[in-house]
């Protein structure tokens, strides 16, 4: 029989249990500390009467907790992903629309870091040696597949995916980039996306992402990026960028000689619900109202002492701040107003809107040239692909003449196999006129495609002149023929050709805020300010292939059955009756 512990032991194993609560709780409020949330939402006005709604989120996990296997904040399931696949970057986007890079812009930071290509996109870094990473990348296809609820294992397959040298991003050879310009977006990758979130969509400024709001817009795209390294940890931003057409039914919109009033609208107004206060957890919460330069040069001409309440328009609330960007010739471009989530609660309501008071036409910033991709020729046989380039006369800047300047562009082509591309056939027009391949392609790599094993990729680096109005290059392609089991359901429709990425290396997205500083603590602001290039995508092209009619299997079968049941049934009837009368004769003749 055992003894029951003393007392002196009872009380020694409370004291051990009281001292390792204790060390657990202070190492979980060490981990808690190393971890860091923030959540940002940017609102702007578009020159089209739309509305423009940009939510930007980042998880940051220090080094020492990005090695824990316990987090507070930061994801778990990120921090898995990054030490299994061993990933440097990695980013995913699921896009439904296109972005309008005529109305909306095209060489803010907003355009050439978040206007996406439809569908899917997929691209890594992996710090792998690199015979290991195409085994890796599927891997890393079948896991993002499962997490959020895609079709994203479907770029397993080396027909799908390509691995770029210097046309997408500059690396070391160890860079894969899949797109799939078909798949469907709809909450069942939104909610996936949400649920990495610390606080979901249940509180913060992610409690705004009202379903039917968001998915009824002219554009949607949600992103993940993440970056890792044994310096910074791992950082994770998730941005959600939606275009919005607010209603102005309720509201009375007045007409004038200049044009349409611009549609009031707010927060509540243009997503349908409220502001629950900020996430406990969030280390800043901020909202940002942004107004366009081609605004903000006409208010501050004005001469109206507060920018927020001019002649043109009203906000709803004073803003807590005001931050002015400036340009490079150091003249102020646009203006953004920064209203703080933390001093709102829920007994004082918060809700930011704008309010027009006169009819104001302006246009966003374009990239250089406004790039457009189409298809030429007939028949299911033979065909060309067409990329045009109009310029916007932006290159006008550039100092120097049209004789003796350039203007850089780089082209990234992914073709899949069954689009046999003869990239000899290169033509270069350039204002009508035919030019030859040396005096416009400084660099070019080209990947030819393999049937059923690799798809065809285009890097070229072209140079144009100043000058220059428009441009169109062609190539020369063929039509392959599928396997009856590679044939997708919908095969009639056609298949599509991934979106083409063309940016400007001399360009820049940057923005200058030196209002701010790195004390400020605006991921959103600091990605804006990152010296990014001006790139836009093309449109995904659709190309009709030759395809078998599906129902021929179904008809010979049919046939064939038919004949056969007649063919076999006429002849055991016909030996089955002269079974039959043998038995009647012999019967017959028994009798007798």
């Amino acid at each position: 029989m055992a003894t029951p512990p003393t007392l002196s032991g009872r009380v020694l194993f409370l004291s051990f249990l009281l001292i390792l609560s204790s060390t657990v709780a202070s190492e979980s409020a060490a981990v808690a500390e190393e971890e860091e949330f923030t959540e940002e939402l940017l609102l702007r006005p578009l020159p089209d009467r739309k509305a423009l709604a940009h939510f930007h989120f980042r998880s940051l996990a220090s080094p020492s907790a990005a090695a824990g296997r316990h987090h507070h904040i930061f994801p778990k399931a990120i921090s898995q992903l990054v030490q299994k696949f061993h990933i440097s970057e990695l980013e995913l986007s699921f896009t439904q629309g296109r972005w309008n890079y005529e109305q909306w812009g095209g060489s803010d930071p907003m355009s050439t870091s978040n206007a996406k290509p439809p569908g899917v996109e997929l691209w890594a870094v992996f710090d792998l040696p690199l015979s290991e990473i195409d085994a890796t990348w599927k891997n890393l296809t079948h896991t993002l597949s499962g997490l959020f609820c895609a079709s994203i294992n479907f770029l397993e397959s080396s027909t799908s995916f390509s691995a770029p040298q210097w046309g997408f991003k500059v690396n070391e050879g160890n860079l894969r980039y899949g797109a799939l310009p078909r798949e469907a977006v709809c909450t069942e990758n939104l909610t996936p996306w949400l649920k990495l979130l610390p606080c979901r969509d249940k509180a913060g400024i992610a409690s705004l992402l009202y379903r039917p709001s968001i998915y009824k817009g002219y554009y949607h795209s949600q992103k993940l990026k993440l970056r890792s390294s044994q310096a910074l940890g791992i950082v994770l931003d998730q941005t959600l960028t939606v275009v919005l057409q607010p209603n102005t039914a309720s509201g009375k919109q007045r007409h004038s000689t200049d044009g349409q009033l611009q549609p009031n609208w707010s927060i509540r107004h243009l997503f349908n619900n409220k502001l629950s206060g900020k996430c406990l957890v969030s280390k800043s919460s901020r909202i940002f109202l942004e107004i366009d330069k081609g605004i903000a040069d006409k208010v501050s001409t004005s001469g109206t002492d507060d920018s927020w309440n001019n002649e043109f328009f009203v906000l709803s609330s004073s803003p807590d701040r005001v931050i002015e960007e400036v340009n490079d010739l150091k003249v102020q471009s646009s203006i953004l107003y920064e209203y703080d989530v933390n001093i709102y609660s829920e007994e004082k309501s918060f809700d930011v809107g704008i309010t027009w008071k006169l009819s104001l036409l302006w246009s966003c910033t374009p990239s250089p040239y406004h790039t457009s991709r189409f298809l030429m020729g007939s028949g299911n046989e033979r065909g060309s692909i067409a990329l045009s380039f109009l310029s916007t006369n932006l290159q006008k800047q550039i100092s120097g003449s049209s004789d003796d300047c350039s203007i850089k562009a780089v082209i990234f082509q992914v073709v899949p196999w069954y689009v046999k591309v003869y990239y000899h056939s290169l033509e270069i027009f350039i204002d009508g006129n035919r030019k030859t391949i040396s005096e416009v392609v400084d660099k070019i790599h080209v990947t030819p495609s393999e049937d059923k094993l690799l798809p065809g990729t285009l890097e070229m680096l072209l140079r144009f002149p100043c000058g220059m109005q428009s441009a169109t290059l062609t190539l020369d392609f063929d039509k392959g023929f599928l396997h009856i089991d590679e044939y997708p359901p919908d095969a009639n429709q056609g298949f599509d050709i991934p979106s083409a990425l063309v940016s400007f290396p001399e360009f820049s997205s940057a923005r200058s805020y030196p209002e701010i500083d790195s004390s400020f603590g605006s991921p959103l602001l600091e990605d804006f300010q990152e010296d990014g290039i001006v790139k836009s995508y093309t449109e995904v092209l659709l190309v009709p292939l030759t395809t078998p009619d599906f129902s021929m299997p179904y008809n010979v079968i049919t046939f064939t059955c038919t004949v056969l049941a007649l063919y076999f049934g006429s002849l055991l009837n016909a030996l089955r009756r002269r079974i039959g009368e043998e038995e009647r004769e012999l019967k017959k003749a028994g009798k007798d």
